[in-house]
């Protein structure tokens, strides 16, 4: 009898987990059941005039040797390209500084280089602070993050410094967002230094780090690794290639509302047919406790804990680059008054394949969680926005040609300071089920590495 898999979901993560159960059943029936009218989820490349453009995720962290496998498994690694080297700046107090080399997601060992984005305080609060009482810690534990650095920095350290990093990323502020959550090798150092019987300290941790780090490159003659990648002709060479590698029924329009348990394997209530041996759920946290709320009522209940921020993403090309400042982007101190974006990504400075297409593309980021209100703007509002904010931060003004406008509400998931113990209890109610998984952004991490690793994980699981 032929096997019958269903995955709810379309995004990274469903079409990940499709592509790894064919691979792993390949006499199986999969199906993928998608509530959207599109494949990709919150990856998104469209055919601009000037050329395929991303509007989704913009880059994935170039680290990850099991992505770079993987996607030399699809035939694709040969697509992907790198930045051409130029750093970005911090917008503050009114005028462009440059981000200081070294720290950890914002967060400095020293106050070296800020002199210009902190204040004075906060600096010699910086410096002293290994000299200080040490950070009350037990080893696992995870608290707000941007509370921690408040206390042990200063409010303009967050203010200026770790909420633009974080924003970007995560589509939040710092004290949104868990230690253990988002920077988990802070939260380790943290961890190593309680065991060790040393002092806990904010700059202690970062240093560490970043003697770990400068150790890992110690070979004058090795070339540094680019930070982040992206792909030639954007997002879509990915979810494109997967969809057809998969092999996959894929079946868009079809929203699955909940799951039912049958003698002989699952039911999904809303779309597909018959009974299935296995499911993977690779929705977001919210929808999965809908999906679950009848099969399992504890499960769902952590799930439904999931909050999500949302955000919006306005490219703009321009006639010509001149006046454009040679850097890569902007990121905007949550701070700042009388702005509206929170982030400019000069893709045409930052991305060769970008800059040879003439002229200048930038992308503008907006909103952070709780933040809604300033998306449901009309679409000609963001994007005068965005034109009057870049103008504000670069000087540049140049003739527009085109402009995008997508909202993504329900983003990302917020992975605030009890994030990972909801999401360790939602497993622990879901283990008893056996033939059905969950992955996605929300349980398996940020990042396109993450969420590709924690997809075939889950098709792994199923046997």
């Amino acid at each position: 009898m032929t096997m019958r898999y269903a995955v709810v979901g379309a995004g990274l993560a469903g079409l990940t987990a499709a592509y790894e159960l064919k691979k792993n059943h390949p006499d199986a029936a999969v199906q993928v059941f998608e509530a959207t009218d599109r494949i990709g989820g919150k990856l998104l490349t469209i055919d601009a005039e000037h050329g395929p453009t991303d509007m989704g995720a913009e880059a994935f962290i170039n680290f990850r040797r099991d992505a770079h496998a993987f996607f030399d498994e699809l035939g694709i690694k040969d697509r992907l390209v790198y930045p051409a080297g130029r750093h970005s700046r911090v917008y503050s107090g009114g005028t462009l500084q440059e981000l200081p080399r070294g720290g950890v997601m914002g967060i400095p060992a020293s106050s070296a280089g800020l002199e210009n984005i902190i204040s004075a305080e906060s600096c010699a609060r910086i410096d002293a602070e290994a000299q200080g009482e040490g950070i009350d810690w037990s080893v696992g534990e995870d608290r707000s993050l941007g509370r921690l650095v408040r206390e042990r920095y200063g409010d303009d350290v967050v203010e200026h410094l770790v909420d633009s990093m974080l924003g970007g990323v995560y589509s939040c502020n710092a004290d949104e967002l868990g230690v253990r959550a988002t920077v988990p090798q802070l939260a380790q150092e943290f961890d190593a230094m309680k065991q060790e019987g040393a002092k806990v300290t904010l700059s202690g941790a970062v240093q560490r780090i970043a003697d770990k780090r400068a150790g890992k490159t110690q070979d004058p003659n090795s070339k540094p690794m680019p930070v982040f990648a992206a792909f030639d002709e954007g997002y879509q060479v990915l979810y494109e290639r997967l969809a057809e590698a998969s092999g996959a029924e894929i079946y868009v329009d079809s929203f699955v509302t909940g799951v039912e348990k049958e003698k002989s394997g699952y039911k999904l209530i809303g779309a597909g047919e018959g009974v299935y041996d296995g499911i993977i759920l690779a929705t977001p946290g919210p929808t999965v406790a809908m999906q679950l709320k009848k099969l399992s009522p504890a499960a769902a209940t952590e799930a439904q804990k999931q909050k999500l921020a949302s955000c919006a993403v306005v490219s703009l090309k321009f006639a010509s680059d001149e006046g454009l400042p040679d850097i890569s982007g902007v990121l905007v101190a949550s701070d700042e008054p009388d702005m509206h974006a929170k982030a400019f990504t000069l893709s045409s400075k930052k991305w060769g394949h970008y800059e040879r297409r003439g002229g200048a593309l930038v992308r503008v980021s907006f909103g952070k969680y709780g933040q809604d209100e300033m998306l449901r703007e009309d679409p000609e509002k963001l994007i005068e926005w965005a034109q009057e904010d870049l103008r504000k931060v670069t000087g540049y003004s140049g003739e527009l040609e085109e402009a995008y406008v997508q909202v993504w509400w329900g983003a990302l998931p917020r992975y605030d300071a009890e994030h990972l113990t909801y999401v360790a209890a939602f497993r622990d109610a879901i283990a008893s089920l056996d033939g059905l998984e969950v992955c996605g952004a929300w349980i398996d991490g940020v990042g396109v590495p993450a969420i590709i690793a924690g997809a075939r994980a889950a098709a792994q699981r199923l046997k």
